[in-house]
């Protein structure tokens, strides 16, 4: 798994603990709900630090507690 790959998987956990649609993570973190669909695209291959923060902030998280997963303790090399 790469890096955008775990972090669209972080915040699809989140919103399903929560039991929160992406258009409400949307409107309580202050972005358009057409930035978080872009971020769920696979095709998107980048997501921004800002933007992870931005949602972070909706869901009252700091940065540290979103990083803090599995899915980044098991992220693959990206130096190739």
């Amino acid at each position: 798994m790469g890096v955008k790959q775990a972090v669209v998987c972080r915040f699809q956990g989140i919103c399903k603990e929560r039991n929160m649609a992406y258009n409400e993570l949307a409107s309580v973190s202050g972005v358009t709900p057409s930035s978080v669909y872009s971020m769920m695209n696979p095709s998107r291959e980048n997501v921004s630090i800002v933007l992870i923060k931005k949602l972070c902030d909706g869901l009252d998280m700091s940065l540290g507690e979103f990083f803090n997963a599995r899915e980044f303790d098991e992220l693959e090399q990206e130096i190739r």
